[in-house]
C-alpha cells in the first residue's frame, strides 16, 4: 500500500486534534508500528504535539503499568484484545494517565480503569481514525464514536441505498486519496480501482450500524457474512448470543461448506476457568432460543486459545483451516 508523505502529515495533524494531545503529554504504544493504531494514530500526532512516546517493543501484561508508571504515560492507545488483557488486572494506584483510546468503548472498562475512554475506527487505507469518540464528550456503550470532521460517512445496503438509524449496512468513505486516504494499492491498480465506488466512495468491506443520535457502532467485517441457504447471516450476531452462555470467554463464528444450505455456522470458544462441563449444548440450546434456525450454529468446539494474528485479532482463517482439516 502506497502512503504519501501528506497522508503521513494529515494522520499526525488530524489524531492530534482528535485526542486533544499536549506537548506535556507522554504516549505510551505497545502495538507493532506496522500497524496504523501505534503509528499514524499514535505515534505521529504526539510528535506532531510535541509530546512524549513511551514505546515498548511489544504488549506484555505484566510489563504495560510498570512502564506506564516510571516513565508516567498520560495516553495511549489500544485495541480490543489489549484493554481485554489489562482489565483483568488490578489498575495500580498513581498513574497519570488522562485518556486512552480503544477500538469500542464499553462500560464496564470504563468503569475498571477509571480513566476516559475514546472508542475509533479505522484501517490502513484511512489513514487516521475515520470515526472517532469526542474525548470531551459522553461516549454511548458499546460504540465506536461519530464521524470524524475529516471525512464523510454513508452506510448503504447492497444496492448502494442509505439503509434507516438501527439496520446494518456497508460502511463507504469519502475523503481524498494520497491525503486522507491511501495513494493506491502498491503495483496493482485494479485493486485501487475495486477499492472504490463509481462515486469515488472508499468501500470499507465493514459492516456498521448508525444510531438515531448519530453514534455508530461496529457490526462486523463483511466476509463475517455466512450464506446459509442463500440467506445473509452475521456471524456477530451468533458470536452475542453465545458469550451470554454462563463460562463462555471468548467466541469466533466461521462457516463450514454444506451440501445442503451451501454454508453453516461453527463456534469455536474459549472457556472460564469456572465454566460448567456441558457449555456446548447450553450454548447451542441458548441459540435455538434466541436466534432463527438457521442461524443457529451446527456444532460448538471447546478451544484451549483462540488463534491470534498481528494485533490480537481472532484468526479466523486458522480457525477455518481447522474445519477444512476435520
Amino acid at each position: 500500500m502506497l502512503w504519501t508523505h501528506a497522508n503521513a502529515l494529515w494522520g499526525a495533524r488530524l489524531g492530534a486534534l482528535q485526542q486533544g494531545l499536549r506537548g506535556e503529554d507522554v504516549y505510551q504504544v505497545c502495538l507493532p508500528l506496522f500497524h496504523v493504531v501505534a503509528l499514524s494514530w499514535s505515534i505521529f500526532p504526539a510528535l506532531w504535539a510535541g509530546a512524549s512516546v513511551l514505546l515498548q517493543p511489544r504488549f506484555s501484561a505484566s510489563r504495560y503499568w510498570p512502564a506506564a508508571l516510571a516513565h508516567g504515560a498520560t495516553v495511549a492507545s489500544h485495541v480490543h484484545f489489549t484493554a481485554g488483557v489489562l482489565a483483568q488486572q488490578p489498575v495500580p494506584a498513581g498513574h497519570r494517565f488522562r485518556l486512552w483510546g480503544n477500538s469500542i468503548w464499553l462500560p464496564e472498562q470504563r468503569a475498571h480503569f477509571g480513566i476516559p475512554i475514546i472508542g475509533w475506527w479505522g484501517m490502513t487505507e484511512v489513514i487516521s481514525q475515520g470515526i472517532v469518540g469526542d474525548p470531551q464528550a459522553p461516549q454511548d456503550p458499546r460504540t465506536i464514536g461519530r464521524p470524524s470532521l475529516g471525512y464523510r460517512i454513508k452506510v448503504v445496503d447492497d444496492a448502494g441505498v442509505p439503509v434507516p438509524p438501527g439496520t446494518p449496512g456497508n460502511l463507504l468513505l469519502g475523503g481524498v486519496p494520497g491525503l486522507s486516504l491511501f495513494a493506491a494499492y502498491w503495483n496493482d491498480p485494479q485493486a485501487t480501482a475495486a477499492a472504490f465506488d463509481a462515486a469515488g466512495w472508499f468501500i470499507t468491506g465493514d459492516r456498521v450500524i448508525v444510531h438515531a443520535d448519530g453514534a455508530i457502532r461496529f457490526a462486523e467485517r463483511a466476509k463475517d457474512v455466512l450464506k446459509v441457504g442463500g440467506e445473509g447471516v452475521s456471524a456477530a450476531e451468533i458470536e452475542r448470543v453465545v458469550l451470554e452462555v454462563r463460562g463462555v470467554r471468548e467466541c469466533a463464528v466461521v462457516g463450514r461448506p454444506d451440501a445442503s444450505y451451501g454454508e453453516v455456522a461453527v463456534a469455536f470458544v474459549t472457556l472460564h476457568a469456572d465454566a460448567p462441563d456441558d457449555v456446548p449444548a447450553r450454548a447451542i440450546e441458548h441459540c435455538r432460543a434466541s436466534l432463527a434456525r438457521f442461524k443457529v450454529p451446527r456444532e460448538v468446539r471447546v478451544i484451549e486459545e483462540m488463534p491470534r494474528v498481528s494485533i490480537g485479532k481472532i484468526g479466523k482463517g486458522e480457525l477455518r483451516k481447522r474445519l477444512a482439516a476435520g
